[in-house]
């Protein structure tokens, strides 16, 4: 049986994503999902994203708001961009979205289904019953409007969901996986309890087709009492689970220095400072690569690597490239394509067997985690003003529009 692996309330956010930013962002996503493939495999990809804090931090070193709701719009809608013309690569594909386009979830597993092989009737009924247990069977007060289906070429899948509360103004994100975990990073077991079945071996391997097809006539055959009893069984899930990962996002759109984990932040700062020289001498001789590029890389690092419990504190991940409404900063643009361009060249180097400078970008990372126990550095507030003080050198950007012609206009009024 699936199981839903967290949740997250978020506040509401209104706004778009702005095409320069939503283009960024589907380059940045697609480059990170193809190291963490690289390092790890499709099924730790899964398992990342059915992890919530890990899913919020991923938004917001995108430059997406870092503590709101539509985290959850923008970073389905990039990832289905952007893996889009790797899914026959990868493996991984995103179906669904927001509004109309979660709608058309079993249209697009079907058409998958039908070029790959999965079984899309299991996956659409699996579609189907987390859509229901959310909106319907567990009714807390959210209107689903957003369901995202990410699926392998083996049949795997993790779900991200989003309902609304207008009264409240929140939002709550539901993440499931198609595999019983005993924790993020344990193998998963290999048996599935149905209601009256007994023990069902791994649905989700491509082996068990002959085992999906027969339970799908089962509850066919069984009607509506069946489907009652697996609503009654799915509904217990939070109960029998209550360890299960629960993000609270604050209503402030300011990153405060109690959103931050600062040990944290001077690690990344130190490990950049020290290991940036060391493992990027090539790189920081091209023009528009240097620290302010490596401390990105090394935040960026960190979400391609970092265990579960790094990822408390997402706001600090807004610090590697601002958010689109100056929260912390505005984006540096100069900064934010100098990461993909690295990164890029790094996928591209490693999918040709020359896996260096990937290996730099994991010893960048722990690095900071080595660092973070001893190191200094400046107080939140101060390293996000002398972001800001750079931004217009950055080529910082945000909703309002450029920051160097921003800050002109400042100056001429003042």
């Amino acid at each position: 049986m699936a199981r839903r692996t967290g949740s997250a309330d978020l506040p509401l956010h209104g706004g778009r994503v702005p095409p320069w930013l939503a283009e960024r962002m589907a380059s940045l996503g697609a480059i990170v999902t193809q190291a963490i493939v690289h390092h790890y495999g499709r099924d730790e990809f899964l398992q990342r994203l059915s992890h919530p804090f890990w899913f919020q931090s991923f938004g917001a070193v995108m430059g997406m708001d870092w503590h709101s709701s539509g985290i959850t719009t923008s970073v389905i809608g990039a990832l289905k961009r952007g893996l889009a013309p790797l899914q026959s690569e990868l493996g991984i594909h995103v179906c669904g979205g927001r509004g109309k386009h979660s709608r058309r979830t079993p249209e697009e597993l079907t058409t998958l289904g039908e070029r790959i092989g999965i079984d899309a009737p299991a996956l659409t009924l699996a579609s189907r019953l987390v859509a229901k247990v959310d909106s319907a069977a567990v009714q807390d007060g959210f209107d689903l409007y957003l369901h995202g289906f990410f699926v392998t070429d083996e049949g795997k899948w993790t779900v991200v969901q989003q309902g609304m509360n207008g009264d409240k103004r929140q939002a709550r994100r539901y993440h499931w996986h198609s595999e019983s975990l005993k924790s993020f990073v344990d193998e998963p077991h290999s048996a599935i309890d149905g209601p009256a079945q007994g023990e069902i071996i791994n649905l989700t391997d491509h082996r068990a087709e002959q085992s999906r097809s027969a339970q799908l006539d089962l509850l066919s055959a069984l009607g509506p009492d069946s489907i009652v009893r697996e609503f009654a069984a799915l509904t217990q899930l939070p109960a029998a689970q209550p360890n299960l990962p629960h993000l609270v996002m604050p209503g402030h759109h300011e990153v405060r220095p109690s959103d931050v984990f600062t040990r944290r932040l001077h690690g990344t700062l130190a490990a950049a400072a020290e290991r940036g020289p060391v493992d990027f001498q090539e790189l920081l001789l091209t023009p528009g690569v240097g620290a302010r590029t490596v401390q990105s890389l090394a935040m960026v690092a960190e979400v391609v690597h970092g265990a579960p419990y790094r990822f408390q504190d997402p706001a600090r991940f807004s610090l590697a490239h601002g958010g689109k409404d100056r929260h912390p900063f505005p984006v540096p643009i100069k900064v934010y394509d100098e990461t993909i361009r690295v990164l890029k060249s790094a996928v591209q180097k490693a999918r040709l067997g020359g896996d260096e400078e990937m290996q730099a970008l994991k010893r960048l990372d722990d690095q900071a985690r080595r660092l973070e126990r001893t190191a200094t550095g400046p107080t939140l507030e101060t390293h996000m003003e002398n972001e800001r003080n750079a931004s217009p050198f950055l080529d910082g950007r945000s909703v309002f529009g450029w920051e160097a012609n921003l800050s002109a206009h400042r100056q001429r009024r003042g």
